[in-house]
């Protein structure tokens, strides 16, 4: 509750205030990067930014489970997923705060 988000549009205004581009610029490369870095999940290939972290693509087996309003029992279907795993140096920088 009460938590604050950066949204996309917070990180072009960044961009924009303080590398000096304009703000169509400024959106096109935050568009470009994200665009990329997606491209490059769905290929199931993992992104490694130096100092930040690293995004995976993990796959999931089907496997047997349960609703939980109803008890009855489910099949998951097979799946793939994103996890996030932060560097040493951003879990150090966010345990200094």
């Amino acid at each position: 509750k009460g938590e604050k988000s950066m949204t996309k549009a917070d990180i072009v205004e960044n961009i924009y205030e303080k590398v000096g581009l304009s703000k169509e610029e400024s959106s096109r490369i935050v568009e470009l990067v994200l665009e990329l870095m997606k491209e490059t999940l769905v290929t199931g290939e993992r992104i490694k930014i130096s100092g930040f972290g690293n995004f995976v693509v993990r796959k999931k087996r089907a496997r047997r489970g349960r609703n939980p309003q109803t008890g009855d029992e489910i099949e998951i279907s097979a799946r793939r997923v994103l996890t996030f795993k932060s560097s040493p140096i951003l879990k150090k920088v966010l345990n200094e705060q």
